[in-house]
């Protein structure tokens, strides 16, 4: 029997350690998954950005052999700097908008989504670096939000 979570943490921890850190922001909540899921979306409102989507994840993982509880994948960002980006750095486009991944495992929720510094080194000198900085920050925040909501 297959279980998904599992899988992504053992193949996160197969990963060099700096990698995880740079590449990577993840948060566990206490939360169950339907709170979690409102938690972080008022949070990505409450960001100034637009959830634009939320595509399921577990149906067809579950139909392919997988364990799995509730996954999602949020799509958010803000159209106007998503056009931005993309005019400037098209080479972003399959990369945009910004997406997190939140899955259920037990009792808890994690959420998981790239570091938006990858994408600054993906887009060269087209876009400022602090842009990314800025995105960086935001989202941390979200999580730091939906982690400490009760």
């Amino acid at each position: 029997m297959k279980h998904l979570p599992g899988v992504i943490l053992f193949t996160l921890l197969l990963l060099p350690r700096p990698g995880i850190a740079e590449d990577m922001i993840m948060t566990r909540s206490v939360l169950a998954f339907p709170e979690a899921m409102l938690a972080l979306q008022e949070s990505i409102a409450a960001h100034g950005y637009t959830v634009s989507r939320v595509q399921r994840i577990d149906i067809g993982l579950t139909g392919m052999g997988y364990k799995t509880d509730k996954y999602r994948i949020v799509f958010a960002g803000k159209i106007d700097e998503i056009r931005e980006l993309t005019d400037k750095a098209p080479q972003l486009t399959p990369y945009l908008p910004p997406k997190i991944s939140i899955f259920a495992e037990g009792d808890q929720t994690i959420l998981v989504t790239i570091n938006p510094k990858r994408y600054a080194e993906i887009a060269g000198d087209a876009i400022a670096p602090v842009f990314f900085d800025r995105w960086e920050s935001d989202l941390r925040s979200i999580f730091y939000d939906v982690n400490t909501a009760r």
